[in-house]
């Protein structure tokens, strides 16, 4: 069967939000928060599942709620999975601390999809190591300095219609027509850096932490550091790892990322991340690469 890009051009900021919350149903489980996910967060492969970002968006919030914001802890490393194809239908997330500490301590999330027959799957789930905040500012280092030109002082457009330099003009499809979006040349590979910030809320009615919000568009590294044709390739991550060394501040993120595609189908995008004061950590996605069916 042949695979084909979601083509659908609905302006998807119309709905306002990426996921509007729910009332616990009867008959299901309190211990969940249930959301529904909206037409903005519809992936640009396929107009059947969410985009990585949101969800992860998601899962992210569900963690910073269930730490303890007292603690003096900072999320220092994240993990989301993809266990499946996350679905439009009605989501449930619930979260756990799988390891307490006063200076360590480990937060973790899973999300669930209902499916046609009422029965509930697991499609993603987060891991997160959280870190004493302490003084180190004598012996800090980074990599790099921060990317050059600030998103103010550069031309900005909403979504991927045509970004010069960027392989792919993946258009403004679903959660991607709902990010804007600067870009400038990168440090990595052949392909631009970015920068990115979302729209809309991440839940209606609230409004999304600055740490949430990076997670909602990071997982967008994968697409912006490949070179490959999506009508000849497909290369879906199965997961998306940072590595943070300092907490977003900004709503604008930036991410210098390259693709390297191995030769027996699989891959991985690398990415620097950066806020508008600097660099912040590095992305890291397994990828799965297949050659499209034109049949």
């Amino acid at each position: 069967m042949a695979t084909e890009l979601n083509l659908d051009a609905t302006d998807a900021r119309v709905h306002g939000a990426y996921f509007e919350p729910v009332d616990v149903p009867d008959g299901e489980d309190p211990g969940y928060d249930y959301f529904q996910p909206t037409g903005a967060t519809v992936s640009v492969w396929s107009k059947d599942i969410q985009h990585g970002g949101p969800p992860t968006g998601l899962l992210v919030r569900a963690m910073e709620q269930a730490a303890d914001p007292a603690d003096g802890q900072e999320f220092s490393r994240v993990t989301m999975e993809i266990l499946g194809a996350v679905g439009l239908g009605l989501n449930r997330v619930r979260t756990s601390i799988p390891r307490p500490g006063r200076q360590i301590s480990q937060v973790a999330a899973e999300l669930d999809v209902k499916q046609p027959d009422g029965s509930w799957r697991t499609v993603a789930r987060t891991v997160a190591w959280r870190l004493k905040r302490a003084d180190s500012s004598p012996i800090a280092r980074l990599p790099h300095e921060p990317l050059p030109t600030r998103p103010a002082d550069l031309p900005t457009m909403i979504g991927f219609p045509d970004l010069e330099g960027a392989a792919v003009p993946w258009g403004r499809v679903g959660f991607i027509g709902t990010v804007e979006i600067a870009g400038q040349p990168g440090r990595n590979g052949e392909t631009p850096a970015v920068w990115l910030r979302p729209l809309l809320p991440l839940v209606a009615g609230e409004e999304t932490s600055p740490l949430a919000s990076a997670f909602t568009v990071i997982d967008v590294a994968n697409g912006l550091g490949a070179t490959l044709n999506p009508l000849e390739w497909s290369w879906m991550n199965t997961d998306t790892t940072v590595h943070l060394v300092s907490q977003p501040v900004s709503e604008w993120i930036g991410i210098d990322s390259s693709m390297a595609a191995g030769g027996d189908g699989y891959g991985a995008s690398f990415a620097d991340l950066y806020d508008e004061t600097g660099f912040l950590g590095r992305s890291a996605q397994t990828v799965l690469l297949s050659k499209v069916d034109a049949g």
